[in-house]
């Protein structure tokens, strides 16, 4: 029945509170540290610069209001939900029990695109160090003839 897709958490809000330890210096280095990865600026600045020119300022400009319009929600949540969580718990008590859980795996796959990501790049960083003797062995030893793949199997 309907009822299960919308069943709703009900949470106990008048318990302890959590100490709030965390200070804007530890706030802002969490944000920069989690977005700055394995050299992502980099390889923007690189993009811009051969591939895009002038196009780039318009994607960092949408980039920017979709963040803006994500704090926003965020903030939305934090007023209505005044208990620590993410968008799991929130879409849990706010929506319902089935999006919560279309929202917590959509959660585990951003995080393992985001650990692919890194570790592609991290990956090229080390081939690098080595002067591409990683990447010409995997080469020759295992190649991959297919369209939409890498070359070669990236074992790092």
């Amino acid at each position: 029945s309907i009822e299960r897709f919308t069943r709703k958490k009900v949470l106990d809000l008048e318990g302890e509170a959590l100490p709030r330890v965390l200070t804007i210096l530890d706030l802002t280095a969490l944000g920069i540290g989690s977005t700055i990865g394995v050299g992502f600026y980099v390889l923007a600045g690189e993009v811009a610069k051969n591939i895009a020119g002038p196009a780039v300022i318009i994607s960092f400009l949408i980039a920017a209001v979709a963040s803006l319009f994500a704090g926003l929600c965020y903030a939305e949540f934090g007023g209505r939900v005044p208990k620590a969580g993410s968008a799991y718990i929130y879409t849990y008590v706010c929506i319902g029990e089935f999006l919560a859980f279309v929202i917590g795996w959509n959660l585990i796959l951003e995080y393992l695109i985001g650990t692919a990501s890194i570790g592609a790049g991290f990956s090229g960083y080390i081939d690098t160090f080595f002067g591409g003797v990683i990447a010409e062995s995997m080469n020759k030893t295992m190649p991959m003839n297919i369209s939409f793949l890498a070359p070669y199997p990236d074992m790092l």
